[in-house]
């Protein structure tokens, strides 16, 4: 049976920003399943060379066979794109001419109950992308404080109803222990004024413990720091994010970098073709930039 693979999104935007040449290092810093680095692997030759990083080594498996089945010019590295100098220099990577990021959650993540990743699954509250992390959803709904969960929910989820839903989880943990995704799901549920349900009620609140989980906001503060050390002259980068934090950071340091000009003033949305065909795609956003 043919294996279905997770739908890249902004696929075509982001090599066209990133204008690949044919013997171009590429660095695919959250390579997932592969999906960009299928594209990109089909526009460099031999010469050419791709790098793909990812903290879950469950989708590093995956990505292998599926580029596998391409080419062999590429090497794929367990880690996080935050460590970007150090694995550029632990695996002798130089002249780096492109970078690709796409700061979204994979299907695989998603469809697999234990992740903890989806509301909509009924796992143990984990949500870590890297399984090796300590730090699991479940211990911060069982553990902190009101005050702390409230401001997480708050902070990364801009929530509006944060304290409300904080207050709710704390007083349910008193009679038992929330252990799965379905539990804290409800919980939240019963927490939100009806009238303000457009989404489901758990939707920013499972974002904001992802991102508190794995630190994603950090993460990419210190990738944006770092990437333009390790890019060539002239190199390119393209970043996809999928929330306004992320895109907020992203776009305040591609404005105040005085090492990079700005290849799309407008970001880049999916099309509604592209929505219709994969609606996990409505809510990114595509920025590029050269080094100059």
């Amino acid at each position: 049976m043919m294996k279905i693979y997770h739908t890249p999104v902004l696929i075509n935007e982001a090599i066209d920003l990133l204008d690949i040449k044919k013997e171009d290092i590429v660095m695919d810093c959250t390579i997932g399943e592969g999906g960009h680095s299928e594209k990109i692997l089909s526009h460099v030759n031999k010469f050419g060379h791709l790098y793909g990083i990812d903290r879950d080594k469950e989708t590093l498996d995956t990505a292998k066979k599926r580029l596998s089945s391409i080419k062999t010019n590429f090497t794929l590295i367990h880690g996080n794109f935050a460590d970007i100098l150090n694995i550029t220099k632990e695996h002798n990577v130089t002249g780096v001419n492109k970078i690709i990021v796409d700061l979204g959650i994979s299907s695989l993540q998603i469809e697999i109950e234990e992740r903890g990743f989806s509301f909509k699954r009924e796992g143990p509250l984990d949500m870590r992308m890297n399984r090796e992390e300590r730090t699991t959803a479940l211990e911060i709904i069982n553990s902190f404080p009101e005050y702390e969960i409230a401001d997480i929910i708050y902070k990364y989820g801009e929530e509006r109803f944060s304290r409300k839903i904080a207050k709710k989880i704390v007083n349910y943990r008193k009679l038992k222990t929330i252990k799965t995704t379905t539990e804290l799901a409800e919980i939240i549920k019963k927490a939100y004024p009806h009238k303000w349900q457009k989404i489901h009620p758990a939707t920013r609140t499972f974002q904001a413990l992802r991102i508190k989980v794995n630190k994603e906001l950090e993460n990419l503060e210190k990738f944006l720091e770092s990437f333009p050390q390790i890019l060539a002259k002239n190199g390119r980068v393209a970043i996809i994010s999928y929330h306004s934090l992320e895109d907020r950071l992203i776009k305040t340091y591609f404005k105040q970098s005085e090492e990079l000009h700005i290849l799309n003033k407008k970001v880049i949305k999916p099309t509604p073709e592209e929505i219709s065909r994969n609606p996990r795609s409505r809510s990114a956003k595509l920025r590029g930039a050269k080094k100059l």
